[in-house]
């Protein structure tokens, strides 16, 4: 049984970025790609052991390398991108990146035939089978496993803050569903995800991480997929919130956003600050706002007593922690704006077209 470890928290502030993208055909249109470009085929150097596939063959995923300066992040978050596309092109296909791909019907797509997903699918079935989404998931190191299970408490306030900034899936299965990040409600329908609770340290993290692996509830600890979590393998608290990007510097919005909360939470549990002890439908409430209207949404304050505007969020975060990349993401236009207006006036292809990759 795969467990992790209090001692692999050692490290302070590294960096590891994952995306999931959608593997797509000259149109622009989800395509079972994943195979080839997975396992038949010699990934660039650069991405031996970095390229992963998801649920559907359509999906697939990259790792960064560990980056030690946070000033490096754009540099190797470029050369991935970069080095993913020259490979997926090599091999007759593109790939594009949202939350959803608008255009993706879970029925015609293919599962992928790894062990781990079928179990999946047959464990926990129609929930599985539609699960077409993609996200950005954001690792900082932290270098005490007490520590990390604080900071990943204390963030869950923040992640809707940064899912309606990110909200960038307002289509599922080729419909509009009114939502700005309608993959955070699909998602939602898998088990042990969304908001986690509280945990008082990190014995009582890991003593749920072990019941569950006993009671063969999940096959292994990578199937708690709550929106942050302290990762027992890798030493980090991860952030998994974003709705997946086409546009680098949104994903390196959120990459700088995500360190600076974390740099510091890891500052005022040093100088031992109580945590926030508020009720977890709370912060449901909260994500709700977020993924129901976007950049527009009016989110509970810290204090779970009032509401606030996003934009004015953003300017106290920015303000606060020395961040300018949330600020220029909230000024532009959403990704699911986007996605609405382009479809509406210049049609489907259009939209396709908009996802693809970019990393120059």
């Amino acid at each position: 049984m795969d467990r992790g470890s209090r001692e692999a928290f050692s490290r302070m502030g590294t960096i590891g970025i994952e995306e999931e993208y959608y593997v797509v055909d000259e149109d622009g249109r989800p395509t079972s790609g994943t195979d080839e470009l997975v396992y038949e085929s010699d990934p660039p150097e650069l991405l031996e052991g970095r390229l992963d596939h998801e649920l559907f063959k359509c999906v697939i995923e990259s790792q960064t390398p560990v980056i030690e300066d946070p000033s490096e992040a754009r540099e190797h978050l470029l050369a991935v991108r970069e080095a993913l596309v020259d490979h997926a092109t090599a091999h007759g296909f593109d790939i594009a990146a949202a939350g959803l791909h608008p255009l993706a019907k879970w029925r015609e797509l293919e599962h992928a035939e790894k062990p781990r997903y079928r179990a999946q699918l047959d464990r926990i079935q129609y929930p599985q089978h539609r699960n077409t989404t993609a996200g950005l998931h954001v690792h900082v190191g932290v270098d005490d496993a007490d520590k990390a299970v604080w900071i990943a408490n204390e963030l869950r306030w923040h992640l809707p803050v940064m899912l309606a900034l990110s909200a960038n899936s307002p289509y599922w299965n080729g419909f509009d569903t009114g939502l700005q990040s309608a993959r955070a409600k699909i998602f939602e329908a898998l088990p042990n995800t969304g908001m986690p609770t509280a945990f008082a340290d990190y014995d009582a993290f890991d003593d749920y991480e072990r019941r569950m692996l006993e009671t063969e509830s999940i096959d292994d600890r990578g199937e708690l997929w709550f929106d942050v979590r302290p990762h027992s393998g890798h030493g980090t608290v991860e952030v998994r919130t974003p709705d997946g990007q086409a546009d680098p510097d949104v994903v390196l919005a959120f990459v700088e956003y995500t360190h600076a909360l974390v740099e510091d939470l890891a500052a005022r549990y040093e100088d031992g600050e109580s945590g926030t002890d508020a009720r977890r439908e709370l912060y449901d409430e909260h994500k709700w706002r977020a993924m129901r209207h976007g950049h527009d949404a009016a989110l509970l304050d810290r204090s779970f007593e009032s509401t606030v505007a996003l934009g004015e969020i953003v300017d106290r975060e920015a303000e606060r922690l020395g961040v300018s990349g949330i600020r220029e993401v909230y000024d532009a236009e959403s990704g699911a704006e986007r996605q609405r207006r382009l479809r509406e006036e210049r049609g489907a292809d259009a939209l396709c077209d908009s996802l693809r990759l970019q990393y120059e």
